[in-house]
């Protein structure tokens, strides 16, 4: 089945589906990371509050972009909205890693 979106409704709809996967944002030393739960190894978005730094896993990117029909860039883009939006943060930069590891102090 496909849905057509207006271009007005895309990023509502993707804040939405980000909202529901319910990811969790732990703190460790000058990071944040959202993570499916708190025991989690491995994370979706790591954010670096000193360099202002969010990293998006890429697997999280694919996943966006393959279920909203987006290219990589555009993915990355709505992904580093509504990060913005969560933490009122603005970036530096955002990059894209295979792995994000959640560092345990």
């Amino acid at each position: 089945m496909k849905y057509l979106i207006t271009e007005s409704q895309k990023d509502k709809a993707i804040f939405k589906y980000l909202d529901n996967q319910d990811l969790v944002v732990i703190g460790y030393g000058d990071n944040l990371y959202f993570v499916n739960s708190e025991e989690d190894e491995f994370a979706k978005i790591k954010f670096n509050d000193i360099s202002k730094w969010c990293t998006i896993g890429r697997d999280l990117m694919n996943e966006i972009a393959s279920f909203f029909s987006l290219t990589n860039i555009d993915s990355i883009s709505v992904i580093a909205d509504w990060v913005k939006s969560k933490l009122g943060e603005d970036f530096r930069t955002v990059d894209v890693e295979r792995e994000i590891i959640v560092r345990y102090f």
